[in-house]
């Protein structure tokens, strides 16, 4: 009986203990903004001083899906490393400026911004051909990491940051991209769970929340970015932004000044100055990029709604425009409505998260496409206009030209429907959304990746129609 008493005693002891320790636990704060004239920034402006242009304007965005979405990616990039440009010995790789990434797509975004070429290299073995999956589980499961999750200020997309920044990125900062100031810009982007709208891990967007960007971890970033709802527990970060010491930048002030000529700029400006007040907001939580957008073309959106961008428009400094949708959604066989029983709480929770997704990320692509193009039709009439008034007026007005009339549009997405055989369709929608893909698996997803890209019309077009400024 005195040792019953004494085994149970020692049981409830080390809860005491466990609870005791976790709830010491605390995830890693974001710091308060640098307010020294030499802190630095990590925004596109200083991406774009650094590159010799020549017309041509390349974006990639990479969509969620685990490592398939990266496998994918990967695929992608290393197409276009093998790429040269027609009347040069340049790579388009080379050309890329801006890299916008969710989920799965960050970890192969972040990579190649953080290290270039070495992706081709080490990448498979350190990140894709793993089970990434199996890792973080055994890491869950470990005594001192129990003890920490239990702490109501630790999660489990914390611990799984802990591993990215170890394992993956070399513990690498965004101030380590900051200092190679040489594209591409990479936006990673989450979603703010209370609000619903994207966030991007850039200085711009961190001025909101008054913290430094250049110290957090861009595994951080990435965990926040691949937080997918139920599975993992969202990212948090402190907002230290004081409502008397906000100075709102002339693309905010343009923003809330244009509601009527540009609502879709006018409220992503007015989502991030909830951020201005900290005590209302003292904290933002982060989830998985995707419940916003799954292509992270809300970013690319908002980019170019920025000054440096429409003054590039504006001038005919962008003469090429290519953007390359890296879309690994899948369209799988559906046997939820073969069950006469409703389905489980896991089923409707994944079905409540990815269904929207999926429906919006169409939209985004169109309502892009859109955009673009009216800019290009705009110019035509304006052209027309002015034949008009040529010929019949003697005073040589010339009428004002739509910024960005002249470029040339060429977008690609890259995504399985495109495939033309039935058989590989089958074959890659049925590959889950896991952290753990066969080695087979992975190898065929970047050969798709690349075979997709050379196949498609626009890039074709792209390709055809290069020429040397």
């Amino acid at each position: 009986m005195a040792f019953r008493r004494k085994y149970i005693f020692t049981i409830l002891l080390t809860v005491v203990v466990m609870f005791l320790a976790g709830g010491c636990a605390h995830y890693p704060v974001n710091r308060p903004v640098d307010q020294s004239a030499n802190a630095g920034r990590y925004d596109f402006k200083t991406f774009d001083k650094s590159v010799k242009e020549d017309g041509t304007f390349v974006v990639l965005t990479f969509s969620g899906g685990g490592t398939r979405a990266a496998s994918l990616a990967y695929g992608v990039l290393d197409k276009l490393r093998q790429t040269r440009l027609p009347g040069s010995n340049s790579r388009l790789l080379d050309k890329v400026n801006v890299i916008s990434t969710v989920s799965g797509g960050s970890f192969t975004g972040a990579y190649y911004a953080l290290f270039g070429d070495r992706i081709f290299e080490d990448f498979r073995d350190k990140f894709l051909y793993r089970n990434v999956q199996k890792e973080l589980g055994h890491d869950l499961f470990r005594i001192a990491n129990l003890v920490k999750v239990m702490s109501p200020t630790y999660g489990r997309s914390d611990l799984a940051e802990e591993f990215y920044d170890k394992e993956i990125f070399d513990s690498k900062t965004f101030g380590s991209l900051a200092r190679q100031a040489k594209p591409p810009f990479l936006i990673i982007n989450a979603t703010n769970m209370v609000t619903g709208v994207p966030f991007e891990f850039t200085s711009s967007q961190f001025d909101y929340i008054g913290s430094d960007l250049l110290s957090l971890p861009v595994a951080r970033a990435v965990a926040a970015s691949s937080a997918f709802p139920l599975l993992l527990s969202p990212i948090t970060l402190k907002n230290y932004s004081d409502p008397a010491e906000f100075t709102f930048s002339d693309d905010d002030r343009d923003a809330i000044k244009g509601y009527w000529q540009n609502k879709r700029r006018y409220y992503t400006v007015k989502n991030n100055l909830i951020y201005v007040n900290s005590r209302e907001h003292p904290y933002v939580h982060l989830i998985d990029g995707g419940v916003a957008d799954n292509l992270g073309l809300r970013a690319v959106y908002n980019l170019f709604q920025k000054r440096e961008l429409q003054d590039k428009l504006g001038n005919d400094r962008i003469k090429r425009l290519l953007m390359i949708i890296v879309n690994a959604r899948t369209d799988p066989a559906d046997v939820l409505e073969k069950d006469e029983g409703p389905p489980g709480l896991f089923a409707v929770g994944i079905k409540s998260c990815t269904i929207p997704m999926d429906n919006y990320t169409f939209e985004t692509v169109e309502i892009l496409k859109s955009e673009i193009r009216s800019r290009i039709k705009a110019k035509e009439a304006v052209a027309e206009c002015q034949k008009l008034l040529d010929a019949h007026c003697k005073d040589g007005y010339k009428m004002p030209e739509p910024a960005g009339g002249n470029m040339k549009l060429y977008i690609a997405e890259i995504t399985f429907e495109n495939l033309r055989e039935k058989n590989e369709r089958i074959y890659f929608n049925d590959l889950p959304t896991s952290f753990a893909l066969e080695r087979e698996q992975v190898d065929k997803l970047v050969e798709i990746g690349a075979r997709l890209l050379s196949d498609n019309p626009s890039f074709r077009k792209f390709m055809e129609e290069y020429r040397v400024e």
